[in-house]
């Protein structure tokens, strides 16, 4: 019973009071995503903050359009408030999701959301066997169209300033100093650190079991102790490197992860099997290590495949001659 009179109902049967209705939710929820954003960027990133109050404030006169023409043809009384009531309509990232990416990508989500709902609008209006509401959806298209093109053109003018370029710059050094660096050393840390234990315990016992524990043991150890290192010893309010729970977050699940590649093989009875499994293992972090090296620190693959392979044979070594003897 319940679900009988809370059915959703589809684009394609709106009466056009309705569909005006439906706009002016979407343009509502666009506008508080939008907001949404503007306040988010305002202090650090205020070029991009400046795209998105632009294009909330050319919403908002479409949308006071759309309500006075809504108020002259129907009523005061909006039949459709929310636009989950309607099934299928499109739905736009959840905001904390969004804002997580680098600003490169948060700006282009506006030109998504238009790109979007004016899609969405166009093929309703070719799907409806109704005149009168395939007029008006094709308007509702042709209005998210316009937006997308002023959206376009609002873009071009601000991106190629010196100060949009400069905000790139510096959300992709932030991502590095925050997530990368703290990630880099807590993967590096995990994959040389656990070398001498996890082999010095492979060769003394043998058992594919013990070193597992021990593998185990090391990596989980050595995450909680990175992780709360990096998040307690900066806050990032003098050094500018960022949230310390993010770069704790990073460097032990890399530090942990570090570890783990070559401790769970272990979990494999054939001791030998095991150890060759995690030898190959080795070999991929070290050269996981020395790509992001590479990628995000501009160190030469070679030098920095040279520094990963030197440091983690000497500590392989010392691990495989201490359990040898």
């Amino acid at each position: 019973m319940f679900n009988l009179f809370n059915k959703k109902k589809s684009i394609v049967d709106l009466k056009d009071y309705e569909i005006l209705s439906l706009a002016i939710c979407a343009l509502e929820e666009d506008l508080k995503y939008y907001d949404n954003y503007v306040s988010n960027f305002i202090i650090d990133y205020p070029v991009t903050s400046k795209i998105f109050k632009k294009m909330s404030n050319t919403k908002n006169e479409f949308r006071l359009k759309l309500i006075n023409l809504y108020k002259k043809k129907f009523s005061h009384i909006m039949n459709i408030s929310d636009t989950n009531q309607i099934s299928n309509f499109y739905k736009r990232k959840p905001f904390w999701l969004v804002k997580l990416n680098s600003i490169e990508e948060v700006r282009s989500e506006i030109l998504k959301i238009e790109n979007i709902s004016a899609d969405y609008f166009y093929i309703a209006a070719k799907n409806s066997k109704d005149i009168g509401c395939r007029h008006l959806l094709g308007d509702l298209a042709k209005t998210t169209r316009d937006l997308r093109d002023k959206a376009n053109v609002i873009l071009a003018k601000i991106e190629n300033t010196k100060s949009a370029k400069d905000e790139i710059v510096k959300d992709k050094r932030q991502f590095i100093l925050t997530w990368v660096q703290p990630g880099l050393a807590g993967l590096m840390d995990g994959s040389v650190s656990t070398l001498a234990p996890i082999f010095a315990t492979a060769f003394a016992t043998k058992d594919s079991h013990t070193t597992l524990l021990v593998g185990l043991a090391a990596s989980i150890g050595a995450g909680i102790s990175m992780g709360f290192t990096e998040a307690v010893h900066d806050d990032g309010v003098i050094s500018g490197r960022g949230s310390p729970v993010k770069r704790g977050f990073a460097s032990g699940v890399m530090t942990t992860i570090g570890g783990l590649g070559h401790a769970l093989p272990y979990l494999i009875t054939d001791f030998y099997i095991a150890t060759v499994i995690a030898m190959f293992f080795v070999i991929v972090e070290l050269w996981a290590i020395a790509w992001i090296q590479a990628k995000y620190m501009k160190i030469k693959f070679t030098k920095a495949v040279f520094q990963v392979v030197f440091g983690g044979s000497l500590v392989l070594g010392a691990g495989i001659i201490i359990g040898g003897g």
